[in-house]
């Protein structure tokens, strides 16, 4: 056979020798929709190891409800859902389950805009990068969160992000779970990067020697990162990740009581870390699922639940149990595409205690096993700057200022001088500044000063000083507050204290790049 280019040379056979073909269809780099098909010399295609949870979700017999704070419980056919819209939409959003994207909402653009993060081409799907503005709101938000479980009385542990699929527990604790894995071979042994830091603490938690009196015992990990393929349709921007960091907090309890005590606590305590975080009880709708038996048994302890959100919550009930928990609530943040990500989650587990052999001593010196409580006080960190990027996206086109929580803010304060003759006099003040514990630069670009005002408004800073002659011989600032479009004077003392009210309680990090923007190279996005 011949062929008409010199670059490839082409073989005939008459037999067939070829014992299996492999296809693949690339996209774009950073297209979410590349697919790669194979096919086995058995004719059948290759199939990814998936969970029999995960299989079977479709098949889960269940009834759709909505029930209100006074615990009425109506099916949704027959709620008005008028004064509830974001709730009709997770509602339509959960029953349909349909998760893919079809155009990347607001928050991808603004991800780029301010340097906060990127699709990764050299990496797979859903793998993203940080630059430096995003690693300081990234770490800030990991530090608070971290602060507050340990306030509620977690105790931090590091578990490996890889385990050996064919550990016992592991193959009862894979199938059900709904998650799809990565896998790793290596020196004879199958492994996979974890989806969760459960199974990690668990097997540590089965160490203990346990009494009752030491009961609920909470261990807490920040996993950066825990692993899950996500199919390639569901993945855009910061929504939904291949590879995320998740808060991740167990409580081992004595009995149902005790468990039901402590999910109160915890409901509570991510309701304050979502508020903390810039996302208030507005902004999110609860879902509630359970047991058709747990309902029956424990129904006072879900109509407390539901009490304490407020408002009208979405119920899934099972006719039987299905996963390995009996109850799970969770927030979810509707964003500007009517799409429903959820945030902080809880989960009342029955079967882990017994499959990985954890056990405590009760006050009748039995051996019995506990049950755990799942908690994410925030949910995914890198699903909280997305809900923060679409509110503020949200913001915008309805006329308002889009902002990130102020103790977020990559820059805080950002200095102009009018001219070199006052260089001197900004690295003062901005050395005084951030002495305070305040992210300050110095914008010492030959630009304009309309210009230069104009950049770090794009940039969402929302103090600027504008420094020239009149500033130098004052004793006063004058300080452009982009919030309020207003020029105010302050004393230094003043405006310390204004800035300083704004970041109580929360967690410090210098500034993540060079102080004078003459000194940064231009990000290309």
């Amino acid at each position: 056979m011949e062929d008409d280019s010199s670059d490839f040379e082409i073989t005939h056979s008459p037999f067939g020798w070829t014992k299996s073909y492999k296809i693949q269809v690339k996209g774009h780099p950073l297209a979410e929709s590349s697919k790669v098909i194979t096919k086995d010399s058995s004719g059948i295609p290759d199939k990814e190891l998936t969970s029999d949870a995960l299989k079977g979700e479709s098949k889960i017999r269940s009834y759709w409800k909505i029930m209100s704070p006074d615990g009425n419980l109506v099916n949704i056919g027959d709620f008005d859902f008028k004064n509830h819209k974001t709730l009709e939409i997770l509602a339509k959003y959960e029953s349909a389950k349909q998760r893919n994207a079809d155009v990347p909402p607001p928050h991808v653009a603004l991800m780029k805009k301010l340097g906060i993060s990127d699709y990764e081409p050299a990496s797979d799907s859903g793998n993203m990068r940080f630059f430096p503005n995003g690693r300081l709101i990234k770490s800030l938000i990991e530090r608070y969160v971290t602060d507050r479980v340990k306030e509620y009385g977690g105790y931090e542990v590091e578990t490996p992000i890889m385990y050996d699929s064919e550990h016992p527990s592991m193959v009862s604790y894979f199938n059900r779970f709904p998650a799809r894995q990565y896998n790793i071979d290596s020196d004879g042994k199958k492994l996979f990067l974890r989806f969760a830091a459960c199974f990690g603490q668990f097997l540590m938690a089965n160490q203990y020697q346990m009494s009752y009196k030491n009961l609920p015992y909470k261990l807490y990990e920040l996993t950066r990162y825990s692993f899950r393929r996500e199919q390639s349709g569901e993945l855009v921007g910061l929504r939904r990740l291949r590879a995320f960091t998740m808060p991740d907090c167990h409580a081992f309890c004595k009995d149902m009581t005790q468990a039901t005590d402590e999910i109160k606590k915890r409901f509570e305590l991510s309701q304050s870390v979502l508020h903390e975080l810039g996302i208030d009880e507005s902004d999110y709708d609860m879902a509630i699922r359970f047991t058709e038996d747990f309902y029956n048994e424990h129904k006072s302890v879900i109509e407390e639940l539901v009490k304490k959100h407020g408002r009208p919550v979405l119920v899934e009930m099972w006719k039987e149990k299905f996963f390995y928990f009996v109850l799970k609530w969770e927030f979810n943040f509707i964003d500007n595409l009517k799409k429903a990500s959820a945030l902080s989650t809880d989960q009342i587990d029955v079967e882990n205690g017994e499959r990985y052999g954890i056990e405590f001593v009760d006050e009748n010196n039995t051996k019995k096993h506990p049950i755990i409580l799942h908690n994410s006080p925030s949910g995914a960190i890198e699903r909280i700057i997305y809900a923060l990027l679409e509110k503020a996206a949200k913001d915008s086109k309805e006329g308002r200022k889009p902002q990130l929580p102020f103790w977020l803010a990559p820059t805080q304060v950002r200095i102009i001088p009018l001219n070199e003759e006052f260089y001197d006099f900004c690295e003062t003040l901005s050395t005084k500044i951030s002495f305070n514990e305040i992210r300050v630069d110095v914008d010492d670009r030959n630009e304009s000063i309309g210009k230069r005002i104009s950049i770090a408004e794009k940039e969402w800073i929302r103090y600027i000083l504008v420094i020239g002659e009149k500033e130098v011989n004052s004793e006063n600032l004058s300080i452009r507050d982009r919030t309020t479009g207003k020029v105010v004077e302050l004393s230094f003392e003043n405006f310390l204290n204004e800035v300083k009210e704004q970041t109580k309680g929360k967690p410090f990090s210098t500034l993540n790049l060079p102080k004078y923007l003459s000194k940064r190279p231009q990000l290309m996005v």
